[in-house]
């Protein structure tokens, strides 16, 4: 078990961070930076982070998880008081995060060129649904929009059903890790003296978007929109993913030409390798139905663990397909740690996934226990040399 030692000194030890945003996209940037380090000063209401709220029996694991390593002031922003205190950590910050709707830090009063006369190394990272600028500016920004607006959901489940939302806060996740490597660009560029602080403008929307690839690119150059495949693909082929004969799945992907003529010997099909509807990628997927056929009967006639076996004798690329419960006894991610057990004041033990990246040498790690609400708003206030 891991216990949490405030004395670790990550990478980021020295760097302050004030993290004024709510819910997912600014807790998880604000992790990766605290997870290596950094001072992470979580501000909020009296009532707490709206994270807090997400629970599961009974528990708060969204905050025991995200709110780790952080430590937590409570302030009411409607008074005047509680905006000098804000003032006062802005002065001291290196990066500041933010989710407000755009305009909202302005009507505050501590909008961009108030904060650059406040603090002129300050590096703000304001995150929003759709950005600061743009006829969308001004929507709600959470997540479930973004991946509908995004083209996520269009590519998202069956083609005879309706688009499929992730199960989970995807967007706000993969916007906070894009918000951490932003904030890291901006501070190497003040260290090495090309800028001092500056403005970070990310949109959930914008990081999503990306992952989809060339889909502007195709759509220009095709004229046509890729319909949802369930998990087969549109690109590649053979690749879904398939129900063997003791009821469990297997995930498979032929996505080199060599791999592919190894998965068709596998299956027993070796003259499928010469015949010029598979013969090819762009072949195999525009026939992709046939392929499709073949080697689910092939993967359906045993078990799983049999399939895996043979699958990757002969070098072809398949993994099963795994839930929680498969995770939490798989060999590989137990010799890994990829989930470790952290030390917890209500369970004794919890687990938790592990830091990562994995640095050699400016390895990251556990510090503090993710705070109650406002926790540490006495020892900070001391630190400014300030009360309420």
């Amino acid at each position: 078990m891991i216990r949490f030692d405030p004395t670790l000194r990550g990478p980021l030890h020295g760097v302050r961070v004030i993290d004024l945003s709510r819910l997912v996209a600014g807790n998880m940037m604000s992790l990766q930076l605290a997870d290596f380090g950094a001072d992470v000063i979580k501000i909020e209401p009296p009532q707490g982070d709206p994270l807090r709220d997400w629970r599961d029996g009974g528990q708060s694991l969204h905050w025991k998880t995200y709110g780790r390593n952080k430590r937590s002031i409570a302030l009411n922003l409607r008074e005047a008081g509680a905006m000098a205190v804000l003032r006062r950590l802005l002065e001291t910050a290196d990066v500041f995060i933010e989710n407000f709707r755009p305009g909202t830090l302005e009507e505050m009063g501590l909008g961009p060129g108030v904060l650059a006369e406040l603090n002129p190394r300050l590096i703000t990272v304001r995150i929003s649904g759709f950005g600061q600028t743009g006829p969308y500016a001004k929507l709600p920004g959470f997540g479930t929009l973004v991946e509908a607006m995004s083209g996520f959901a269009s590519r998202t489940g069956f083609p005879d059903r309706e688009p499929v939302l992730p199960p989970l806060a995807l967007a706000d996740m993969i916007a906070g890790i894009t918000g951490a490597n932003a904030a890291m660009m901006a501070l190497f560029a003040r260290e090495r003296g090309d800028a001092q602080g500056q403005v970070i403008d990310l949109s959930l929307l914008e990081p999503i978007f990306a992952v989809l690839g060339p889909e502007a690119a195709i759509y220009r150059t095709t004229g046509k929109i890729k319909e949802r495949s369930g998990s087969a693909s549109n690109t590649v082929s053979p690749r879904n993913v398939y129900r063997c004969g003791d009821g469990k799945f297997a995930a498979l992907s032929g996505s080199t030409q060599t791999v592919a003529m190894r998965i068709f010997d596998v299956i027993g099909k070796p003259e499928m390798k010469s015949d010029p509807r598979f013969a090819t990628n762009v072949a195999r997927v525009a026939h992709r139905d046939i392929v499709d056929t073949a080697v689910a009967q092939w993967f359906l006639a045993r078990p799983r663990d049999e399939a895996l076996v043979g699958m990757r004798e002969a070098g072809a690329t398949v993994g099963p397909v795994y839930d929680i419960a498969d995770i939490a006894q798989d060999a590989h991610f137990a010799e890994r740690g990829i989930i470790v057990e952290v030390e917890d004041a209500e369970n004794g033990h919890l687990p938790q996934h592990n830091v990562f990246p994995r640095l050699s040498n400016t390895a990251g790690g556990f510090r503090r226990a993710a705070p109650g609400i406002g926790e540490h708003t006495d020892e900070i206030l001391a630190e400014l040399g300030m009360t309420l």
